[in-house]
């Protein structure tokens, strides 16, 4: 037996416009927090970084590759991994569908993790994506942008992160990377300007498969955050569940 409320066609059309209400005004939030994203103002960057790419090595300035706009998913791959976070994977599954449209809309997608290339190479092969994946292996970007902790502030047991303070295990996962993710502007005189970070759950709506699943009748069905996620090649063949006992 089914363990939900079951109500006639009237019934549920009735709930379904009380939800139906819930939605607009959360699509007019979202217009809104989206307007607010906007009308941040910008920090012009004005530190040197250097990425290790399959091209040679490139500035943060080389990486927008002829456009505009730049954002960069801060990919958890650190120095000594030899597999990319699996929350990451997740999310990284749902780029190379949306490549073309970014680009003609002006904008560069980028991947940007502190393992280095080789290792970066060889984990995209195994996934088979085709979105652009660099290293930020001997630069600051990663810890400039709060998704990579120095040494001290490790051993401190504190870390910033998302724009807090936030004890270190807090939140999960490892410690030495978190996912963020960051855009940029370059003007037509090159002059490159950072106008956003999310970090944490902030950009969880990049995630096609999850908004899929909000509308799907058990939802995400998950014990904590995306705790049923697991890399694409990881998942083990089982029979479908069915909802009744053989």
């Amino acid at each position: 037996m089914v363990d939900h409320a079951v109500v006639s066609r009237e019934e549920w059309l009735r709930a379904r416009r009380v939800l139906l209400a819930k939605e607009r005004e959360a699509t007019h939030l979202r217009d809104a927090v989206n307007a607010a994203r906007l009308a941040l103002p910008w920090v012009r960057v004005d530190e040197s970084y250097s990425f290790d790419t399959p091209d040679g090595e490139r500035s943060l300035a080389e990486l927008f590759d002829g456009r505009s706009q730049l954002v960069v998913y801060h990919f958890m791959l650190g120095p000594d991994w030899t597999a990319g976070c699996p929350g990451c994977s997740f999310l990284a599954d749902h780029f190379d569908g949306a490549l073309p449209h970014l680009n003609h809309h002006d904008v560069t997608l980028v991947a940007v993790s502190r393992g280095p290339l080789a290792a970066i190479e060889a984990y995209r092969q195994r996934m088979g994506w085709r979105f652009p994946w660099v290293s930020s292996a001997g630069s600051d970007f990663n810890f400039d942008y709060g998704v990579s902790f120095p040494d001290e502030q490790l051993a401190s047991g504190q870390v910033d992160y998302n724009y807090e303070a936030m004890e270190v295990g807090e939140r999960g996962g490892d410690h030495e990377e978190s996912p963020g993710l960051s855009a940029f502007f370059k003007d037509a005189d090159g002059a490159v300007y950072h106008s956003y970070s999310s970090y944490a759950r902030g950009f969880e709506e990049l995630i096609g498969t999850l908004m899929i699943l909000d509308r799907a009748p058990k939802g995400r069905n998950e014990d904590g955050t995306m705790s049923f996620v697991r890399r694409h090649d990881d998942y083990e063949d089982v029979p479908k569940a069915t909802c009744c006992a053989h």
